[in-house]
C-alpha cells in the first residue's frame, strides 16, 4: 500500500508534537513545574538549527546536536526563576519568557526578523536527502522513541524519584535531603533540550522558520496535549498529542472554531477527568486496567 505524501506529512507533525508533549511532561508531569512557555524552547531549537544551517552551512547532524545542547543550556538558565517563584507566579514567568523569545526572533535582524529564515536545507545521510517522505518520518520516529526512552529512564532513576518528591511536596523533599533548586533546574534543562531537538526537526522539515510559529498559543496547545492525555504518565502525552494534533486535519470544516472546541474539551476534562483520558486514576484507565487484569483470570478458569 502506498502512503500519500499528505498522510506522511501529518504523521511527521504528529511525531514532532508527541516529542514536545513528552518533553513538557518531564517538567510539568514529573517535577510539577507548570510552564506556559514551552513553545519558546521549541522555537529556540528551530532557530539554532536554522541559523547554523543557513548562515554557517553546518550539516543537519551538527546543528541538530547544537540545538539540543544550546536549548538545554538556555532552559537551565531560564529555569532559575523557578527557584524564587512558585505555582501561579511561575506560570506568569514562563508566559513572559515565551513573549520575550518571540520578540527577539521578530525584531533582531540576526534571526531574520518578521520574515524569518528560509531555504533551510534538508538533512542528508551518505548523500541521500531526507526532505519529506518516509525517510524523514522514520527520523522523527527515532527521535520520538529517544524522547520516550529518556522519559521512561528518568522515571526509574533517583532523579525521577526526586522530581516526583518535589512535585508532591517541596518542603518534604528538602527535609529528606533532596536539593529542590537543583532538581527544578535539572527538569527545566532536560525538558528544554528535548524540545530543542523537536524544533530542529521541525525547521528542517518545513525548510523555514517564522516567529509566529512559536507564540504563546502554541505553548497552550502543548500543555493541553499533556493534560488531555494524562499528565505525569508516559502514555498520556502521546495520546494527547496524537488526538489534538491529528484532529485539526479531521476538523477542517470547523477550522474557525477549533480553539473553541479545544478549550471546551479542556474545561470538561478538568471538571470531570482532571487526570486526563488515560492518566492514572482516570475512568477509562481504571476500566482498562480491570479488563486486562480480568482476562488472565478468565483464561486460568477456562484451562481448569
Amino acid at each position: 500500500m502506498i502512503i500519500s505524501g499528505y498522510v506522511i506529512s501529518v504523521a511527521v507533525f504528529v511525531g514532532i508534537w508527541v516529542a514536545l508533549a513528552l518533553s513538557l511532561n518531564i517538567l510539568t508531569g514529573y517535577a510539577g513545574q507548570v510552564s506556559l512557555g514551552h513553545a519558546a524552547f521549541f522555537g529556540i531549537g528551530a532557530y539554532v538549527s536554522a541559523v547554523l544551517a543557513v548562515s554557517y552551512g553546518l550539516s543537519f547532524w551538527l546543528d541538530f546536536a547544537a540545538a539540543i545542547f544550546i536549548t538545554g543550556l538556555v532552559g537551565t538558565i531560564l529555569g532559575l526563576p523557578s527557584l524564587r517563584v512558585r505555582h501561579d507566579f511561575l506560570v506568569l514567568a514562563t508566559m513572559g519568557v515565551n513573549f520575550v523569545v518571540v520578540a527577539v526572533f521578530k525584531y533582531v535582524d540576526f534571526f531574520g526578523g518578521a520574515m524569518g529564515l528560509v531555504n533551510i536545507p534538508a538533512p542528508e545521510f551518505f548523500g541521500t536527502s531526507f526532505r519529506g517522505g518516509m525517510p524523514y518520518l522514520l527520523l522523527v520516529l527515532v527521535y520520538v522513541v529517544f524522547t520516550w526512552f529518556v522519559s521512561w529512564y528518568l522515571s526509574k532513576t533517583w532523579t525521577g524519584m526526586a522530581f516526583q518528591t518535589v512535585r508532591l511536596d517541596e518542603e518534604a523533599a528538602a527535609a529528606v535531603g533532596v536539593s529542590v533548586p537543583r532538581f527544578k533546574v535539572y527538569a527545566f534543562g532536560i525538558s528544554a533540550a528535548l524540545a530543542g531537538g523537536a524544533g530542529s526537526l521541525y525547521a528542517h522539515f518545513i525548510g523555514s522558520v517564522f516567529p509566529d510559529t512559536f507564540v504563546f498559543v502554541e505553548s497552550i496547545a502543548i500543555l493541553s496535549m499533556v493534560i488531555f492525555g494524562g499528565v505525569g504518565t508516559l502514555r498520556g502525552p502521546i495520546l494527547g498529542a496524537i488526538l489534538l494534533k491529528a484532529a485539526p486535519e479531521l476538523l477542517r470544516f470547523v477550522q474557525d472554531y477549533r480553539l473553541t472546541i479545544y478549550g471546551a474539551l479542556l474545561v470538561i476534562m478538568m471538571l470531570f477527568q482532571p487526570m486526563g483520558i488515560i492518566g492514572d486514576g482516570s475512568w477509562l484507565w481504571r476500566n482498562l486496567t480491570r479488563l486486562f487484569h480480568r482476562q488472565p483470570r478468565l483464561k486460568e478458569a477456562t484451562n481448569q
